[in-house]
């Protein structure tokens, strides 16, 4: 696929070039960043290289993953990182997403996932899209809620980070929950 770019009212999800190197690398120095997502830890400068330059393009390129750089409308800065993945389910994506420290509690994440849901559900024909976050994560686990993810319970050793299994949350937005169509009819449990 094509790298886009995606808007909504305050923010701008466009594909991460190089030029984002520098404002990734700061970002990701964060303690916080570091422990509740799988960057690497510590966080080189290399590693925004290749985030920017190899894996972002590459995921566009195979149609495995679409990684967004969040930035601001008005002056361009860089909010945060956020990606859909393909799952192995057809139809099925999940969300991961950083928020660079300064740029948190202003609800601009929560934007940018419902932006990205949007685009999930109707440009790729998504009838799921999942978050995971590890159990703990009480900012993701907030940003999900207020993005309208139903949490669905607790995955034991659900993630691998950095070489060690973690119990996770799950949760997922569906297309009606944004009043979509969806790509499959879905006929829930009584």
């Amino acid at each position: 696929m094509e790298p886009i770019t995606l808007a909504s009212d305050r923010l701008l999800l466009r594909p991460f070039t190089g030029g984002d190197t520098d404002a990734i690398h700061a970002a990701c120095q964060d303690p916080d960043i570091q422990r509740w997502t799988v960057v690497p830890s510590p966080y080189s400068r290399a590693d925004a290289e290749f985030f920017a330059k190899k894996l972002c393009p590459g995921g566009w390129h195979d149609d495995s993953m679409y990684n967004f750089a969040v930035v601001l409308r008005e002056s361009g800065a860089l909010t945060g990182a956020l990606g859909i993945n393909r799952r192995n389910l057809p139809n099925t994506y999940e969300v991961g997403f950083w928020t660079a420290e300064e740029h948190r509690g202003r609800g601009y994440t929560t934007e940018a996932v419902l932006t990205a849901a949007r685009w999930t559900f109707t440009a790729l024909g998504g009838d799921r899209l999942e978050w995971r976050a590890e159990v703990g994560n009480l900012p993701s686990r907030a940003v999900a809620l207020r993005a309208g993810f139903r949490m669905e319970g607790e995955q034991r050793s659900g993630l691998l980070n950095k070489g060690v299994r973690r119990d996770s949350w799950i949760g997922a937005l569906l297309p009606s929950d944004l009043g979509l169509p969806g790509a499959h009819a879905y006929l829930p449990a009584p």
